[in-house]
């Protein structure tokens, strides 16, 4: 008899802590990257009563429940934040706890600090790889992610230019259409933007042949006038470019003495894509379809974003993009055995497996998703569920304990 009132106190202790655990889930309904756990209950040894072992069995209760983490992917949802990433698959993005050591989360709702480290909303600063010189080291052990921020980025000379165009093979020497200009914008050392005109002439004399002339303005010179880039171009019965041939050196346009200060520039004129011409003369209005350089002036940092499989992409005013740091990414064999360590973050435990460390996307490690959280995988239904069946539960076992008073009452009486 006071057996059951041990068993049925065993239950009130279990069913209190199944409780507990639904509230916490439910508490946890709306944050990011939260695991709900699981309860599992299990008996404890019984007592066999008589002399024929095991012909009645009494168990002693219920013991302490086993909590589980279920790490099952949590609904992506897109934020729009340009610092939010999502897991999808397995993994954890590493952060560095309050005592150096490296923890575990799924929640990426990220932002910066003053001096541009990635950390999560809760302060953990995110580990990955910054760019350092020029080079992204993902093969270095992670360390703490920094945003770049007031980057300038340096001009960059141009090179190379070319034109896709046309020239009419119909035009008449000496009239309007037989000559064409385009242009194409350059950069100097300086970032500073100078216009390269090109003006094409059909000669008279020669059939399929035009004369060609590229500069720049002389009010963009220390001392004018320039050197312009002549010679000409020769095209075959069917329009097809001929001279200068295919991997012959392309022209080249010097240009010296810039009125600004900037560095001295030779400019190729790229006739060829592989061995395709850029340039036809068939019987069609003369007109440029695409012109191209590969210089570009000094940039401000406008924007940083988390983009595809973790790449931290900074975008300058000049249009370019770049990438300046890479999250790393953790997967571990048994995440179930992982200890919640606070502000949704995991800490190894004694069973946990090592984990392997690397980029999202490889090794069985999930892809990332930028703009966009993962969230609670908390279900209300479920927990509702689950919070009238340990409420009945403990009710019930409220009732054996008044049960087990009164016999007890009873049985004191019987003494009287």
């Amino acid at each position: 008899m006071f057996a059951s009132f041990s068993t049925a106190l065993s239950a009130l202790s279990a069913f209190s802590t199944a409780i507990d655990v639904t509230g916490n889930n439910l508490a946890n309904l709306n944050t990011v990257g939260f695991k709900a756990s699981e309860v599992s209950f299990h008996s404890l040894v019984t007592e066999s009563l008589g002399a024929d072992l095991g012909t009645t069995q009494v168990g002693f209760g219920i013991g302490t429940p086993t909590t589980e983490a279920l790490f099952t992917q949590g609904a992506i949802q897109t934020t729009g934040g340009s610092l939010d990433a999502a897991i999808q698959g397995d993994g954890f993005f590493l952060v560095q706890g309050p005592d150096g050591s490296i923890e575990y989360t799924r929640a990426g709702n990220f932002q910066t600090d003053a001096s541009g480290n990635l950390k999560e909303i809760t302060g953990e600063p995110v580990l990955g790889w910054t760019l350092a010189n020029g080079v992204l080291n993902t093969n270095a052990p992670p360390g703490v992610l920094t945003i770049p921020t007031g980057t300038v980025q340096p001009p960059v000379t141009t090179q190379n230019i070319s034109f896709s165009l046309n020239l009419n093979a119909a035009a008449i020497p000496g009239s309007a259409n037989g000559t064409f200009a385009t242009s194409v914008t350059v950069y100097d050392s300086l970032g500073n933007s100078h216009v390269v005109t090109a003006t094409f002439t059909e000669d008279p004399t020669v059939a399929g042949q035009w004369d060609y002339s590229l500069s720049i303005p002389n009010a963009d010179l220390a001392n004018p006038p320039g050197t312009p880039l002549t010679g000409s171009i020769n095209f075959n019965s069917s329009g097809v470019l001929t001279t200068p041939a295919a991997g012959t050196a392309a022209p080249q346009l010097a240009i010296t003495g810039l009125a600004d200060g900037a560095a001295d520039m030779t400019v190729n004129w790229n006739l060829y894509t592989g061995t395709t011409p850029d340039i036809t003369q068939f019987a069609q209005t003369s007109s440029v379809s695409a012109v191209t350089q590969d210089g570009s002036a000094a940039a401000q940092l406008t924007t940083v974003a988390i983009g595809t499989n973790g790449e931290v992409l900074a975008q300058f005013s000049n249009g370019q993009q770049t990438v300046v740091g890479q999250l790393a990414m953790a997967t571990i064999r048994n995440p179930d055995s992982l200890l919640a360590a606070g502000d949704n973050n995991f800490q190894l435990s004694s069973a946990s497996a090592l984990p392997a460390v690397g980029l999202p996307g490889t090794g069985g490690r999930g892809s990332v998703q930028g703009g966009a959280i993962e969230s609670s995988t908390t279900d209300i239904a479920t927990e509702f569920t689950n919070l009238i069946v340990f409420q009945r539960g403990y009710e019930a076992n409220s009732k054996i304990v008044n049960a087990v008073d009164e016999v007890s009452q009873t049985t004191i009486g019987l003494i009287k």
